[in-house]
């Protein structure tokens, strides 16, 4: 059996693992903490199909979205849901922007139609708020980020050529393999590094990561809200984060609050198994970050989960920060042989769970796997 080793335990190491499995090798799968704790555990669960940019961006999206709906059966414990989303206009310039998307032929691609207020009201009861009119994409979906990479472990765990090394952390790239910091050499016939923000801390991966920047985000999480959200949520602040909607006129939607602007910010609201909604988020780019959680963004994103719902929102159980890379060019991710046999993998951004499974298929069939 021909051998692999894949250095990262987040959501794009995973996936490699799995895929390497399936193409038949064994996998040797190391992780530098005791548990992934970064952005794959850090961030909404969405598999956001929506927002993603025409081409090969939302082919590699949909790709993903069908084998995460393929992996579901056998790793039960990601929690996933094909629960859509509502993408919500509060105001009549909101409204026309998304009335002309839902005309636009990208639409169709995602399975994105416009409703009325009385549509979504049916669709998704728990949108109480006054809305005027909102996107509906039914191809959108959810996972538990929390529990996802510990139930796709233990299906990897569950077939023969698989381990997992905890607390195995990687300092230098060499031919066919890597070292640890223990000077233990791990020798492959393939080897996958998708290590996601810390993309330039090995040795001769700095001019690869001229294409890749850091990006720090904010989010929280709320006691349980007691009704039940059928889809996942935006608002329209998500319009100009997401480039599928770069084919439309945005300008009526007019300029974002201060607090909005200055921290880049959407409504993204999704809710839990437990009943509990993760609210956020934000951007920033300029490094270093603030160490600390800023008050600011928080309260008005509690303030526009509570216009979209109609209702207050439960209070916050808690909050946190996370950092990912992403490329800056706008590709789906970077991809590059550091050394004959080794590739690095990282820079989906935001898009990490969305796509994840088609990019580590793709990084395959780049290397000649499949």
């Amino acid at each position: 059996m021909k051998r692999a080793v894949v250095v990262g335990g987040g959501i794009l190491g995973t996936w490699h693992a799995i895929e390497l499995r399936r193409a038949g090798y064994s996998v040797a799968h190391l992780e530098a903490d005791v548990d992934p704790m970064g952005a794959s555990v850090r961030n909404f669960g969405l598999l956001w199909v929506s927002g993603r940019r025409s081409g090969t961006e939302l082919e590699v999206a949909l790709r993903s979205l069908r084998r995460w709906q393929e992996i579901s059966p056998r790793a039960p414990g990601i929690g996933f849901r094909a629960n859509g989303s509502l993408t919500v206009a509060l105001t009549e310039g909101e409204r026309k922007v998304m009335e002309s998307f839902a005309q636009h032929p990208d639409a169709a691609k995602r399975s994105t139609v416009f409703l009325e207020p009385e549509q979504m009201a049916e669709l998704n009861p728990a949108v109480r708020g006054e809305v005027t009119g909102g996107l509906h994409c039914a191809d959108d979906a959810v996972v538990e980020p929390r529990l996802a990479l510990a139930a796709l472990r233990g299906y990897l765990k569950s077939t023969p050529g698989y381990a997992l090394y905890p607390k195995c952390r990687i300092v230098a790239v060499e031919e066919q393999g890597v070292r640890d910091t223990s000077g233990r050499r791990w020798d492959a016939d393939i080897v996958i590094v998708a290590t996601g923000a810390a993309f330039d801390h090995l040795p001769g991966a700095s001019e690869f990561g001229s294409n890749l920047r850091r990006v720090r985000l904010q989010m929280f999480e709320t006691a349980p809200f007691g009704h039940q959200l059928t889809t996942s949520v935006a608002d329209a602040d998500s319009l100009r984060y997401y480039p599928a909607y770069e084919v439309v006129d945005r300008q009526p939607l007019g300029r974002q609050t201060p607090v909005a602007e200055a921290h880049q910010m959407q409504l993204l609201l999704v809710q839990r198994l437990d009943g509990g909604l993760t609210i956020g988020d934000t951007h920033a780019h300029e490094e270093p970050f603030d160490f600390a959680l800023v008050e600011d963004p928080t309260d008005e994103l509690l303030r526009k989960a509570a216009d979209v719902l109609g209702q207050a929102v439960p209070p916050v159980t808690r909050r946190w920060e996370g950092v990912y890379s992403q490329c800056v060019d706008g590709g789906v991710c970077a991809r590059h042989e550091l050394a004959p046999g080794v590739w690095m993998v990282t820079g989906p951004g935001g898009r990490g769970m969305t796509c994840a499974p088609a990019i580590a298929a793709d990084t395959l069939t780049t290397a000649g796997i499949a």
